[in-house]
């Protein structure tokens, strides 16, 4: 059975300036220990030695999915969001569709479950745009995205706990709102921004930059 997280770790390119790095001191497990685990995540407990040789006991929260978020691209140069509550701050988020993919599934059909059961969408096109490892002092998760676009409508199907709100707006509303600190969601950010990135470098259709960077 293949794991999205053999393939995601593969060939980990090296920055330029890492080339020829001097000698590394890397973290020293223990064993571990399972201290909690449900259908999502796993807590892992390990007695370690720190590259300084301090010892530490370190927790690490394992999910038992690969995080898949998409950016869906309308013809006009619009994105559409989703807003919900979110439980851990106990605050309201405007985000990108995103959602959990088992490691055992392939990543981008993880990807376009999520997108119609979020958005309520369906992209003929799709162009994977960044790969991230997501508060990797505290958690291995892993997370890819995707921009997404040639879409068409498909029937909603959230998760018994989401109450989801959509809203259509110019993408370039979106990277206002990311630079006034309204939208936070990490994943969000990063990929609004490797995207605006894109369409201005012409690595985009020049349609769909001209559209994404010229509808305010």
């Amino acid at each position: 059975m293949s794991d999205t997280r053999d393939d995601f770790d593969a060939d980990r390119p090296v920055p330029a300036w890492d080339r020829d790095p001097p000698t590394r001191l890397a973290w020293d497990s223990r064993g571990e220990t399972t201290t909690f685990e449900n259908p999502w995540l796993t807590l892992t407990s390990h007695p370690a030695t720190a590259p300084t040789g301090a010892e530490a006991t370190y927790v690490v929260m394992r999910p038992r999915n690969l995080a898949a978020g998409m950016l869906p691209i309308h013809s006009d140069g619009t994105v559409t969001l989703v807003g919900q509550a979110r439980f851990p701050l106990m605050n309201y988020s405007w985000e990108m569709p995103e959602g959990g993919a088992p490691f055992d599934e392939d990543a981008l059909a993880g990807a376009k479950r999520e997108l119609a059961e979020e958005a309520g969408l369906a992209a003929r096109t799709w162009r994977e745009v960044l790969r991230m490892e997501l508060s990797n002092s505290i958690t291995d998760e892993r997370a890819i995205a995707w921009l997404a676009w040639d879409l068409s409508a498909v029937e909603q199907a959230p998760d018994p706990t989401e109450v989801i709100a959509l809203a259509r707006v110019p993408f370039m509303s979106l990277i206002a709102e990311i630079d006034r600190g309204a939208v936070r969601d990490a994943f969000t950010v990063a990929t609004a921004l490797r995207a605006y990135h894109m369409a201005r470098e012409g690595l985009l259709p020049g349609w769909l930059a001209h559209a994404m960077l010229t509808r305010v």
